[in-house]
């Protein structure tokens, strides 16, 4: 993952995972949960991608071009511009990053290819992403 911290300019590894995690949670909370995203980005063309981060099989790859038409489709335009600017990339590297790192996310919070149904547990809790950012630089 030594691409993923010269992308966000050699703050360290775990600073790195952990700033595109907590942009990923930010993605996911503005969308309305875990399930909110989900049915946005299948909504904006992402379907079949998206469908494979939920199951338990492997996960398909996006572009990062394709993420971002389908988040500024669902109105996250403003938290990307937001995010890049705090992290010092531009939107397009930084969709890049999370273009790797948002399918491990909602496969993370999908355990068993479930995704919680809401007022079941399933409200999003940036905690659940903790552990992620040592396995993606495990």
């Amino acid at each position: 993952m030594s691409l993923l911290n010269d992308l966000l300019g050699g703050q360290g590894q775990q600073a790195g995972a952990g700033s595109l995690i907590s942009v990923a949670g930010q993605l996911i909370e503005r969308a309305g949960g875990v399930q909110g995203l989900i049915a946005m980005l299948q909504q904006h063309g992402l379907g079949d991608a998206v469908q494979s981060w939920v199951g338990t099989g492997s996960n398909q790859p996006v572009s990062g071009d394709q993420l971002g038409q389908a988040l500024q489709k669902g109105g996250l335009g403003s938290l990307l511009q937001e995010a890049a600017g705090k992290l010092g990339v531009d939107q397009g590297q930084l969709l890049g990053q999370l273009s790797q790192v948002l399918p491990g996310a909602v496969d993370h919070l999908t355990p068993g290819g479930q995704v919680a149904a809401p007022g079941a547990g399933g409200g999003f809790n940036l905690g659940a992403l903790e552990g992620l950012a040592g396995k993606l630089l495990g």
